[in-house]
């Protein structure tokens, strides 16, 4: 695997990836608590990856989970949560519009070192979902609402309607969900015009336009190793 491309995968049990340490080293919120989590992916024998500017979690090279941080919490975040038994009441679900992904939340080491062996158990549960194949039933785009504002600016840009619909359903979905979590018209309003040369250029809503990303469509900052 060369050394520019940005996942780096950690097959041996309790090897370090090198861009998870550097992420690790730069936290200045949340590092005693993500070390932990890490510290516990690796004890399950987790292959350690950088996917998406976090540490990631893989078993046989699936993803199962990323750890992260936030302004109030950290947090281990299944990429499969929505399918796990969650016998203890542990996972959230970001915001209504997520459908896979669910978090357990933490706010000090102490909280993960009181459920650490249930902890391990959800990561336990959330491989053998990967391994059975299991997949979460995506609602499909059809379901999400197009918001008026953007559905007049669909009837008045026929350059952006065309652009819009020759996207793929994921993407088509992604913009609707950023559209529609906006409370406010405004917000809306400001929210589509700021993405429609993306659209017309056929990107979602996280694909890479910085045009120097060697994993193309998706940036993930492999530029900046270069």
């Amino acid at each position: 695997m060369q050394s520019s491309e940005c996942v780096f995968l950690c097959k041996i049990h309790h090897m370090t990836n090198p861009q998870v340490d550097a992420f690790m080293s730069g936290l200045k919120k949340w590092e005693p608590e993500l070390s932990k989590l890490r510290s516990i992916a690796l004890e399950c024998q987790m292959e350690e990856g950088f996917k998406w500017k976090h540490p990631c979690y893989m078993h046989q090279d699936k993803n199962i989970f990323l750890i992260h941080g936030f302004k109030e919490y950290c947090a281990i975040l299944f990429m499969k949560g929505s399918l796990l038994q969650d016998a203890h009441g542990l996972l959230f679900q970001q915001t209504d519009h997520v459908q896979s992904g669910r978090q357990i939340r933490f706010t000090s080491v102490k909280e993960i070192e009181e459920i650490e062996t249930t902890l391990k158990q959800y990561i336990f549960e959330a491989i053998e979902v990967e391994k059975a194949g299991i997949k979460v039933e995506l609602k499909p785009h059809e379901a999400y609402e197009v918001v008026e504002e953007f559905q007049q600016k669909l009837d008045t840009d026929k350059e952006l309607n065309d652009a819009f619909y020759a996207l793929t359903p994921g993407r088509q979905r992604g913009y609707l969900l950023h559209f529609s979590t906006a409370k406010q018209a405004a917000t809306r309003i400001s929210r589509i015009e700021q993405v429609r040369s993306r659209i017309l250029k056929g990107k979602g809503l996280t694909d890479c336009i910085c045009g120097l990303s060697k994993r193309m469509p998706n940036c993930d900052g492999s530029h900046k190793f270069a």
